[in-house]
């Protein structure tokens, strides 16, 4: 019996677990310093997430909007202010988060491709 490349568990589950990351990083932004751009941020990035997620649900090479307009986006954005202002919480979790999941869709990538 030939092993699956692939994990149990399918990558979109943690995109869902991420985008929930996402989520309350905005909310805890808002609730410790009052930011409704946090707030703001972590909907509308966390949605972004949630929909890559859908899409890599139906079909595991369409990673595209998860990839590049939250993941990426995140680990750039998040991982300077993060350096900037030195703080690890809630900014620096999320943009290892972010990493951490640009990494793992990026080696999903390269391991399907033809």
């Amino acid at each position: 019996m030939e092993k699956s490349p692939f994990p149990l568990v399918p990558l979109h589950w943690f995109g869902f677990g991420y985008t929930a990351v996402v989520v309350s990083g905005g909310i805890v932004g808002y609730v410790k310093a009052g930011r409704v751009a946090s707030l703001a941020a972590g909907l509308l990035f966390g949605s972004l997430a949630g929909l890559g997620s859908y899409q890599m649900s139906q079909d595991p090479r369409n990673v595209w909007v998860f990839l590049a307009a939250t993941s990426v986006t995140f680990v750039g954005v998040l991982g300077l202010r993060s350096y900037y202002y030195g703080k690890v919480m809630p900014v620096g979790l999320i943009a290892g988060a972010s990493l951490l999941m640009a990494a793992k869709v990026g080696v999903r990538m390269l391991m399907t491709s033809d």
